[in-house]
């Protein structure tokens, strides 16, 4: 037995002797101020998924811990790689998986912080893969994506994943129901998740076309909400971009190294298929960002239109009541002048000139006509009457 097994089987009987001694007397009611206790690795809750070493393609081992999966590595058989799948792991944990297995300092920061763009880099014989798996939310008519890290090694394949999806345990278990492509190492591993998360590609597609379909009816039918509903869809359309165009580069970068790296020849034709289908999704996508576009300018001009629609109606009844009101105006004035008449010679005054004038009702009379004739002429040719 090397010495690693026997000082890791060594290390939890020394933890537990730990936990067996005696307590000590009581302690005081009030403490002083002592550092945190610090955490060992034995003590830390574990974020590994799945721990498995695989050895012709076939499950051999399901290691514990990944220390434990390590040594598996260094008894000299090279057929042998270990698959690690880690959930939103720590920092700490994460760290020492780099020191076993090498992995770069860059790249390990970039899967502690996440939140990262999809990329392919490599430093020296180790891969490190970033990816963005989408699922469609049809109940909020969103794009959900989760978040992908791949460090992939000559023995080794360590997953890390900073969301609920893509689901990888189904990935292990296509892989494992082939043991001929999961013998071809980590080179396979890869394939299966880029596969799985193209192949998530599709219910997005199907969802944002449906949802494109129904932004147009509701454009052309004047529904008053289309608006939002285009921009809000703009920017998950947008989104989608941003994940599914950079697997592209990613493919072509990865198709570029097939020959000095010496990429298995059905590998090789499994890769390429992964990439017509992602040129598939960014066609398609690319389509849909422009459709939208040509619909959110379709539905500004249908609003001015109807926006036009308004104000003309508005106009025109503007103008009929402004007839009605020079009208009415008209007639006002002319029914006016003749009770202005009448109010000054009903005005109770003893001393008023034409009072004992016989011809002062009959001109008075008179006057009130030839008033209200002259204002009907007058309004008659401005056309108020």
């Amino acid at each position: 037995m090397s010495d690693r097994r026997r000082l890791a089987r060594s290390a939890p009987r020394a933890a537990l002797s730990t936990l067996t001694r005696r307590p000590r007397a009581v302690v005081p009611a009030r403490l002083p101020d002592r550092p945190a206790p610090v955490v060992t690795a034995a003590e830390r809750p574990s974020r590994v998924v799945d721990n498995a070493v695989y050895a012709g393609g076939r499950r051999i081992a399901t290691p514990a811990t990944p220390a434990e999966s390590h040594e598996w590595l260094t008894d000299g058989f090279d057929d042998r790689m270990v698959w690690l799948g880690l959930y939103r792991p720590d920092p700490a944990e994460l760290g020492e998986l780099a020191e076993q297995y090498g992995l770069p300092d860059l790249a390990v920061e970039d899967a502690i912080q996440a939140h990262q763009r999809p990329k392919f880099e490599r430093y020296g014989d180790t891969l490190f893969v970033v990816l963005k798996a989408a699922r469609y939310l049809d109940a909020k008519e969103e794009v959900e994506f989760g978040e992908l890290h791949l460090f992939l090694g000559k023995d080794f394949a360590i997953t890390v994943r900073h969301s609920e999806s893509p689901d990888l345990s189904r990935v292990r278990r296509r892989l494992e129901s082939s043991p001929d492509l999961l013998a071809r190492g980590s080179e396979a591993v890869l394939y299966a998740i880029l596969d799985a998360v193209v192949d998530g590609y599709a219910p997005v597609v199907a969802g944002l076309e449906n949802d494109i379909d129904e932004i147009e009816v509701e454009v052309f039918s004047g529904d008053p909400g289309a608006s939002r509903r285009i921009y809000e869809l703009s920017q998950e359309v947008v989104d989608f971009q941003r994940a599914a165009q950079p697997l592209t580069g990613i493919l072509a970068a990865i198709s570029a190294g097939f020959e000095k790296y010496g990429v298995d020849e059905e590998l090789r034709s499994y890769l390429r298929d992964v990439a017509d289908h992602v040129t598939q999704v960014v066609e398609r996508v690319e389509g849909f960002r422009l459709q939208l576009r040509d619909i959110l300018t379709v539905n500004a001009t249908l609003v001015a239109q109807r926006q036009n629609e308004e104000i003309r109606e508005l106009t025109e009844t503007s103008l009929a009541q402004g007839e009605e009101v020079k009208k009415i105006s008209a007639w006002a004035a002319i029914l006016f002048a003749p009770t202005l008449v009448g109010t000054v010679y009903g005005m109770n005054f003893t001393h008023m000139p034409e009072l004992d004038w016989r011809l002062g009702y009959p001109m008075a009379v008179v006057l009130m006509g030839l008033v209200s004739v002259v204002l009907y002429v007058v309004f008659k040719r401005r056309d108020w009457i």
